[in-house]
């Protein structure tokens, strides 16, 4: 599972617990959630989060 951080405030998606609020189950890979979906904080798109980290292995961004 994988991490995705949102460039703009910092907000985290995680795989592995989705958002059941959002209706995005756990598990649901990234490439999954909606292309419509909006950051919950700040409201940018998919296009505005990056990959954070993979397997225990964080990213500087």
């Amino acid at each position: 599972m994988k991490i995705y951080m949102c460039v703009v405030c910092g907000w985290i998606y995680d795989e592995a617990a989705g958002l059941p609020d959002d209706g995005i189950a756990p598990g649901t890979l990234w490439a999954d959630v909606p292309d419509d979906w909006r950051c919950p904080e700040c409201n940018v798109g998919k296009a505005d989060f990056v990959l954070c980290e993979v397997r225990g292995v964080r990213c500087e961004v």
